[in-house]
This record gives C-alpha cells, sequence and structure tokens, in this order.
C-alpha cells in the first residue's frame, strides 16, 4: 500500500491536493484509505454530524441572546474532525476561536465550552487532566504557543504532540512564521493546521499572499508541507496520522493546508459574507459538502442509514439543551471577580477597585 511520504513535502514548487473521497462518495485513491474499522468511520461520522447540529444551534441560541461570541463551522467538519479524530487525548491541543468542536471532542465539557463564549471565567479552567488550552483570539497566536508546548512535550520523553489551528489569513502573521521556525529549529513534535477557508473574515485568499498554497510555506522553516482537501474526511485523517507518527518519531514538525470552506459568517458579531462572496461561489462549494460525501460512502458501505442520523442527531440537540442548561445555571460573575482574575498579583489601585464593588455588590 501507497503510504505518505512528508520527505518529499518539503518543497517550494507545485504541491499536489490530497484526495481520497470525491464529492460523489467515492473511493479516488485506494492507496490512502484509512485503515479504519466501520464503527471508527461510523463514530468519525456521528462526530461530524455532531458538529452540524452544534452549529447550527449555536447560531439560534446566540441570536436568542443565550450565547455570546460564535464563529460558524458548517463546512469545516472534515477539517476539523478528521483532522482530531487522528490525535489522541495525550496529544496537547492549542485551538483557535473557531475550533471549539475538536475542544469538545477532545474532552473539554460542552457547557464548558458555552461559559467560553459567553465570557465566563469557568470557560477558561480546564478540567483537572485535560491537554488543551482556551480558544485563542489573537490570529495564529496560538502557534507560537504551540511550538513551546511541542518542545516540553520533547523534553519530558512523552511520545505526544502538539496541535493547533489557524485560518489562512494567520499564515499573513508573524507568530505563524516563529511558530513553526521555532518548532522545526528544535524538532519539536508539533502538528500546524491552515484551514483555508478562502477568506480571512472577507479578505480573500488571493489578497493575502502571493504563494501559490499555503503548505509550500512550510520551506521556509524547513518542515514538511503537506496540501490535503479539507472537505474529505478520509483525506485530513490520513494525512493527519501520518504527520503525528512523522512528529512523534522525532522527525519534527509538520504543517498541512485543508482546502476547505466556511458556509457561513465568519462570525456572528455583525459579518455578512453576502457583501463579499457570490452566491454561486456558496452554492458550487456546497456541493462538496463534508457531510454529504461521507454520508453517501458510509451509506454504500452498509453502515450508516437515515434513520440513525436522525435518531442520533436528536441525542445531540439533547445533550445541548443539556449544557446550555448548566451554562445558565451557574453563579453570575461579579464585577470584583472580574478584576480579581485578571492580576496574579494586583495593583493597589485595582485592589481599591475590588474592594469598592465587594462592598456595594455585598448591599
Amino acid at each position: 500500500m501507497k503510504k505518505i511520504d512528508l520527505k518529499k513535502m518539503n518543497l517550494v514548487g507545485k504541491i499536489d491536493t490530497i484526495q481520497v473521497l470525491n464529492e460523489k462518495g467515492e473511493i479516488v485513491n485506494k492507496d490512502l484509505v484509512p485503515d479504519l474499522s466501520d464503527d471508527e468511520l461510523v463514530e468519525l461520522f456521528k462526530e461530524m454530524v455532531w458538529s452540524r447540529v452544534l452549529n447550527d444551534r449555536s447560531t439560534k441560541l446566540n441570536r436568542q441572546g443565550r450565547l455570546g461570541f460564535f464563529a460558524p463551522t458548517a463546512g469545516q467538519e472534515a477539517s476539523q474532525l478528521a483532522s482530531n479524530f487522528a490525535m489522541t487525548k495525550d496529544d496537547y491541543l492549542l485551538p483557535a476561536y473557531r475550533d471549539v468542536p475538536q475542544l469538545v471532542q477532545h474532552g473539554l465539557p460542552l457547557y464548558k465550552a458555552f461559559h467560553w463564549s459567553r465570557g465566563h471565567v469557568e470557560g477558561s479552567e480546564m478540567p483537572e487532566g485535560f491537554n488543551g488550552m482556551p480558544p485563542q483570539i489573537i490570529v495564529a497566536g496560538a502557534y507560537v504557543q504551540t511550538a513551546g508546548v511541542a518542545l516540553g512535550i520533547k523534553k519530558n520523553g512523552k511520545k505526544a504532540v502538539a496541535y493547533t489551528y489557524t485560518g489562512e489569513g494567520g499564515s499573513s502573521q508573524g507568530d505563524f512564521y516563529e511558530g513553526i521556525n521555532f518548532a522545526g529549529a528544535y524538532k519539536a513534535p508539533a502538528v500546524f493546521f491552515v484551514q483555508n477557508n478562502g477568506y480571512a473574515i472577507s479578505v480573500p485568499r488571493e489578497s493575502q499572499t502571493a504563494a501559490k498554497t499555503i503548505a509550500q510555506k512550510a520551506a521556509a522553516a524547513g518542515i514538511p508541507g503537506i496540501q490535503v482537501d479539507g472537505m474529505d474526511a478520509l483525506a485530513v485523517y490520513e494525512v493527519t496520522k501520518a504527520a503525528r507518527d512523522w512528529a512523534v518519531e522525532g522527525n519534527g514538525p509538520v504543517l498541512i493546508e485543508t482546502v476547505t470552506y466556511r458556509f457561513g459568517a465568519h462570525t456572528l458579531s455583525g459579518d455578512d459574507p453576502k457583501r463579499y462572496r457570490e452566491s454561486e461561489e456558496v452554492d458550487d462549494w456546497e456541493t462538496r459538502d463534508p457531510l454529504n460525501r461521507m454520508r453517501k460512502y458510509l451509506t454504500d458501505k452498509g453502515i450508516w442509514s437515515e434513520d440513525k442520523e436522525e435518531s442520533w442527531k436528536e441525542e445531540v440537540k439533547q445533550q445541548i439543551d443539556e449544557a446550555i442548561k448548566k451554562t445558565e445555571s451557574a453563579d453570575k460573575q461579579k464585577i470584583s471577580s472580574y478584576l480579581n482574575n485578571t492580576f496574579v498579583d494586583t495593583p493597589a489601585v485595582i485592589q481599591e477597585q475590588i474592594d469598592a464593588y465587594t462592598t456595594k455588590e455585598s448591599e
């Protein structure tokens, strides 16, 4: 069986996009079909469906005023969940603001993810033993942190990786280059993902960089760069697994560009994608929907059905309802608490404010 050779991915020239499952749900590269059991394939698809339901429900909760910041994820389920599926609980996840689905599937309770969206301190308090950090709002900011975490993993002799995500706009940031360069120089076990969904808010990818691909930017750091069809869950999984194996074996980091698309807005904080995207473009990308092709593939294999999917969706909706209720029932934060949580060593002027608010809040 042909395998992905990372030694050949450190190229500046043309980079081919790896695909296993096409838009029709057909296998187009038998050599790269992942070694996943039927149960594992079903579990992966269930996570993707879960993410789509979570996206739709979170949008409604935001509009109801019950959820705060939210970055839509519909269209990026294969890019996000299939990559995360190739990781282990020992690996350390440093997500960006659109990567809440991976964070929850990695082990963060959903109610805590809702807390994070609402700006509650509990949303940034990670459970004991959980290998992950709160979502990073600063574009590509987690890249530098990931390099440091990966170096720590290496120094501690652990067989694990640190992995992180940004969008293609993030590859224009200094943190992007500093992160991959540092990790490359120290051969730190990191896997860096760039989810190329076409736009950095409203700025098209072509205006972000003159590079033909984002993957080839890895060459500047002397590390492998690989581009994959980000709407193809099987290809994303296989590429990620190869990258993880490469990093764990001591070869250093890998940069993976997933070519994907967000069907919705950049965030629900005022962005209107109709102002900068043509409807024909969106329609074209919707024909490549990662759920449709994976659903077709599993249905043809006889391991998935419409009834199973509807039953699972109802279960997910119940999970979400229970999580948001738990979030909403938590103690409300006080101004004194916000100030207390801001500093390790509280300045005298801030302490005066804390004391004043504490007195008011107790009246």
